[in-house]
């Protein structure tokens, strides 16, 4: 009873305050009603506009992922250009041209006659003219020398299109937090393809008294600086067509599933027959037994495992080396074959289709090119076209994978 009570004289009691306001409110003076007036259309006008900056200054995400794909697509490109580039200068014996790893100062090539005497003069130090070029002209020398010059020049580039756009989006707020670790990455593996590109180059230039082959680069080197390469493609390819293409709703049905477990064998495997082919061009392994599908008029040469102990054949014997990418070349495009066969009795997006028979048409391509490139003794236009047929039929393994994958949940 009481709290009823209570409630009836506050309730009566803020309704008569109302009244009284309403009724003191026209008794003001219009100075001091126009003041108001204009003091809430103010604060109406700064509370629409301030929402609004954010707003102009935010992209849309399908607009981010659109420029950030297109960024990353580029760049792909440019480090498919820095691995042909590098096969071409490995395949004109050109790579150990330049002994100074510099920079900035070696951005500028010898410019008079006297700079490229010294330079030339330099070159005649390391073991590759001693053994290898010793009747070697000025012009012969200019040339290798431009080869590794355009190459380590390339590699300048692909830098730059990689760091020079991350500072501009990071500045300009276009990265989440995912994006920011991903793009980090990608510039860290940039400057460490630079040094280990160095290291590399540096084993060749070393003097190996007890060693009576031709002066080269070790395979070793050659090999992590190949497959650091292909990482970095990889990584960048797959990330920027992950912003470009959206997932297609497919019903995960066990056919599906166990289809993008095969795309994802394919694909490791066809990175793995594309590294080996370091090891081929790190020991000339191309040049040994040119016929196929016998080594020698025999399925398993003799000195397959001349190596001791049996491992080193693997990474040092040329013969084991070209029987291990046969191998590794057959079981791809069996694999490839086989994905392209189970592919048809699944429901399957239109896309992702013509990137399964792409993979496929390539990787018959490919193999012919190697088996064309074995039989003619390795002629330079034939093999730098077989190398860039690795990072075309890779590149096709990455879209396939891009086509099958999930729905994020």
């Amino acid at each position: 009873m009481l709290l009823s009570s209570l409630r009836t004289t506050i309730f009566c009691g803020c309704r008569s305050a109302g009244k009284e306001f309403q009724r003191s409110s026209h008794r003001r003076s219009p100075q001091l009603r126009q003041w108001l007036v204009k003091r809430n259309q103010s604060t109406i006008t700064v509370e629409a506009g301030a929402p609004s900056v954010p707003a102009a200054a935010a992209v849309p995400n399908a607009a981010t992922n659109r420029i950030l794909g297109r960024w990353l697509l580029g760049c792909s490109g440019l480090v498919v250009g820095a691995v042909v580039l590098g096969g071409v200068t490995r395949l004109t014996e050109s790579g150990l041209s330049m002994v100074d790893w510099h920079l900035v100062r070696e951005m500028k090539p010898p410019q008079s006659e006297a700079e490229w005497e010294a330079e030339f003069s330099k070159y005649q130090q390391f073991p590759e003219f001693k053994v290898l070029n010793h009747d070697m002209t000025l012009p012969e020398f200019k040339f290798i020398f431009f080869m590794e010059w355009g190459h380590r020049m390339w590699g300048r580039l692909v830098g730059l299109a990689y760091i020079l756009p991350t500072i501009y989006f990071w500045k300009k707020g276009y990265f989440n937090r995912s994006m920011k670790g991903k793009v980090l990455g990608l510039c860290g593996f940039v400057f460490f393809q630079g040094l280990l590109g160095w290291y590399m180059v540096k084993s060749g230039l070393e003097d190996k008294p007890e060693s009576h082959d031709i002066p080269r680069v070790s395979q070793y080197r050659l090999s992590a600086h190949l497959g650091s390469a292909l990482l970095l493609y990889t990584a960048s390819l797959w990330t920027g067509l992950t912003l470009l293409l959206p997932p297609h709703k497919m019903a995960d049905t066990k056919n599906l599933m166990q289809l993008r477990r095969f795309a994802k064998g394919t694909g490791g495997l066809v990175f793995l027959t594309a590294l080996s082919g370091a090891f081929v061009a790190g020991l000339d392994a191309g040049l040994v037994y040119n016929s196929f599908p016998k080594m020698a008029d025999k399925w398993i040469p003799d000195d397959l495992l001349a190596f001791s102990p049996t491992l080193k054949n693997f990474f040092e014997n040329p013969t084991t080396v070209q029987f291990d990418h046969r191998i590794l070349a057959i079981s791809s495009l069996t694999a490839i074959t086989g994905l392209y066969l189970f592919s048809r009795r699944v429901m399957l997006p239109r896309r992702a289709k013509i990137a399964i028979s792409l993979l496929a048409a390539m990787a018959y391509t490919q193999v012919a090119l190697g088996i064309s490139t074995l039989l003619l003794y390795v002629p330079t236009p034939l093999a730098a076209t077989h190398q860039s047929g690795s990072v075309a039929l890779l590149s096709f393994a990455i879209w396939v994978l891009a086509e099958l994958r999930k729905m994020p949940k």
